[in-house]
């Protein structure tokens, strides 16, 4: 059995590493779809919501779902030259 982190207000790419680390999967809530790294990419996306709730005992590698939103006008992509 594992925790599952806080990961609410974290950056999505953030969060997944702490979910790992914990020894969760960290997901989007549609599990048929695109993989969460071409969801939100490019960009800053800021996790916003989280299923189950920090604290929660899980068996490890459980998934733990994330919603989460873009950081309005943040950019990952390179500037044009």
């Amino acid at each position: 059995m594992t925790e599952v982190p806080s990961l609410i207000g974290m950056v999505v790419r953030e969060a997944r590493t702490v979910g790992h680390r914990a020894g969760v999967v960290v997901t989007s809530a549609d599990l048929d779809g695109p993989p969460l790294g071409a969801l939100t990419w490019p960009g800053t996306w800021v996790v916003t919501a989280q299923r189950p709730p920090a604290g929660t005992r899980l068996a490890r590698w459980d998934t733990v779902v994330i919603e989460f939103e873009e950081v309005p006008g943040d950019q990952d992509a390179a500037p044009d030259d």
